[in-house]
């Protein structure tokens, strides 16, 4: 897919180093100055492609397609029904596609091929949900208070939105955010990472192929500034949706005073993980495992704080230990793996420092702790730290690493308390059997998404989003097209008395 002539997405030199463009207007295409910057393959530390580095010429190129595909091109007078079979069609396409684009995130970013491509097959239901809902948005007559006026509104497209995505879970991320957007009748301009770009390039070889017009949909690639600073700030956009961590949100916020952009911020967290001493301790700990070294502990939700009843402490944390240490760990793209290494050597390094002063505090090291021996790349073994306290550096620091932070609690107002003693605010898992529980601990911890006897479960149905530094606005769920649309008024006088003068006649 990625080394044909015909689609110029990407050339492949003599040492085998693949070299991608960007898609601007339809077409695939270097950056102006021609510069590049280089992807390394976590789990072999080794480069294995290169990248546009986008710069404000490009971007603005990008922007401006887009502004132009809806206002001067097709997309603007297609029906929404029209949309929608695009997006049906971009959905099969990547569900049809998903190996070769689960292969290609995984060399990129290190996680497991088993996810990658599972994920890429099932984000193909979202772009399916919003092709469904293009055309179920509706506007409303109003029963308004003066005579002969009829009066309703229609919601029409906001305009180009800038979309923002980091390396993780990087098609996921655009798939909620394309499909709401187009839906809503929008074209879209989306900033790959600059920490690895290439799956985000390799999905918009199916932008053309699903029947949607040049500059619907284009991608860009570099890093902050130029790259993410124009596009953020730039006056033909509309609308912001950005996924990533908070100082570059607060950049963000800063640019959208350029062109006053709505903005929307997903910005990851600590998810607190509660689990009470009635819980399934099976079910629980399953939870947690998964909640915490799926993806190496690379996600925006993952379960990173556990708060453990002191009643079932000692028992949760032996069964954890003992499937922590042997969790398989190597090359993402072989079948029998179960963890795979960190996306860059900046993350592992910080892993590293943070276990190092956590323990200076007083952590207890209950397992891993160090990088995994004999394997190149950025592999760090799956970690848990007992915390004496809250006021630990890591109890309330998003590491985006395999590490887990553990802290025992004796009442459930004490666990409330601790899991909402956070900036962070995004999701949160309840292990219980006790239903009326299960409600008011739901209810009174101040996060976005709580998940109840399970962990990481998503849907295109169900909203999700952020509160306090986790960022505001919702992706995903019907709502999230009228996220993308603005109501217009329009008021109708049905009289045939010509309207009165204002003005005494002269």
């Amino acid at each position: 897919m990625t080394d044909s002539n015909a689609t110029g997405i990407s050339t492949l030199d003599a040492a085998g180093i693949k070299t991608y463009s960007m898609l601007i207007n339809g077409h695939w295409s270097q950056a102006a100055d021609a510069k590049l910057f280089d992807s390394v393959n976590p789990a072999t530390g080794k480069l294995w492609s290169r990248v546009p580095e986008a710069t404000a010429e490009d971007v603005d190129r990008a922007v401006r397609a887009a502004h132009a595909a809806l206002y001067d091109g097709p997309w603007g007078r297609m029906t929404a029904t029209e949309r929608g079979h695009c997006l049906r069609r971009l959905g099969d396409l990547l569900a049809a596609h998903s190996e070769e684009l689960g292969a290609v995130e995984t060399t990129d970013t290190g996680k497991m091929l088993k996810e990658t491509r599972w994920q890429a097959k099932y984000i193909a239901e979202y772009l399916h949900f919003y092709a469904g809902a293009a055309d179920k948005v509706s506007g409303e007559t109003l029963p308004i208070d003066k005579p002969d006026m009829f009066v309703f509104t229609d919601r029409e497209p906001l305009g180009v939105i800038a979309a923002v995505v980091p390396w993780n879970s990087q098609l996921f991320l655009s798939a909620v955010k394309i499909g709401p957007a187009l839906a809503a009748g929008n074209t879209i301009v989306l900033k790959a990472s600059e920490h690895a770009s290439a799956a985000m390039l390799e999905f918009g070889a199916l932008i053309a192929e699903a029947g949607i017009p040049d500059g619907v949909v284009n991608i860009v690639t570099g890093h902050g500034d130029p790259c993410g600073k124009v596009l953020t700030s730039h006056p033909l956009v509309a609308r912001i949706s950005f996924t990533g961590g908070p100082i570059s949100a607060q950049h963000v916020i800063q640019n959208s005073a350029q062109n006053f952009a709505e903005v929307s911020l997903e910005l990851g967290g600590k998810s607190p993980f509660i689990v009470f001493e009635d819980a399934d301790i099976e079910s629980a700990v399953n939870g947690s495992v998964g909640g915490i070294f799926a993806a190496s502990g690379q996600s925006c939700v993952a379960g990173s704080r556990v708060y453990l009843h002191e009643d079932i402490a000692d028992e949760f944390l032996q069964r954890m230990t003992d499937i922590a240490t042997g969790i398989q760990i190597g090359d993402p793209l072989a079948e029998e793996t179960e963890m795979g290494p960190l996306c860059t050597p900046a993350q592992l390094a910080t892993v590293e420092r943070e276990v190092t002063h956590a323990l200076s505090e007083g952590g207890r090291l209950l397992c891993g702790g160090k990088r995994v021996a004999g394997l190149d790349g950025f592999f760090y073994q799956p970690t848990i730290i007992e915390c004496p306290s809250q006021s630990l550096r890591i109890v309330d620091m998003e590491l985006f690493g395999p590490v887990l932070s553990v802290i025992r609690f004796k009442t459930e107002d004490e666990v409330i308390a601790l899991a909402n003693e956070t900036r962070h605010g995004l999701a949160a898992g309840i292990f219980t059997r006790d239903s009326a529980r299960s409600l008011r601990v739901a209810k009174a911890v101040r996060a976005g998404i709580i998940w109840v006897n399970t962990y990481r479960a998503i849907s295109p149905i169900a909203e999700f989003g952020g509160t306090k530094t986790s960022g505001y606005g919702r992706e995903s769920g019907f709502q999230a097209i009228y996220d993308y649309t603005r109501p217009k008024t329009v008021w109708m006088n049905t009289s045939s008395t010509p309207l009165a003068s204002q003005f005494a006649p002269r």
